[in-house]
């Protein structure tokens, strides 16, 4: 079965490298987008908490629409939307 490619509207705001805000067991967390999934993303972040640190080893997978973007990683211009531009 092939995989679908496509970003929903949702994810498309998101991409790898980006700083994002999300919430685990009611406490907010910062960390950074390390890879994308169908509806949910690998975020990478720190805590001081050792449950937390125990339970999680620093990564989490976060469903898109629980993330609040705060700060948007540089993009590289790709050869596509380079043309597009054209």
């Amino acid at each position: 079965m092939a995989k679908n490619t496509e970003l929903s509207e949702q994810q498309a705001k998101f991409h790898v490298g980006d700083e994002v805000e999300f919430m685990i067991e009611k406490q907010k967390f910062t960390g950074f987008i390390d890879k994308g999934y169908t509806n949910s993303f690998l975020v990478t972040f720190e805590s001081k908490d050792p449950e937390i640190i125990d339970k999680y080893h620093n990564k989490v997978i976060v469903n898109n629409e629980e993330l609040k973007i705060i700060k948007a990683a540089p993009q590289v211009e790709t050869e596509d939307n380079a043309n597009e531009e054209e």
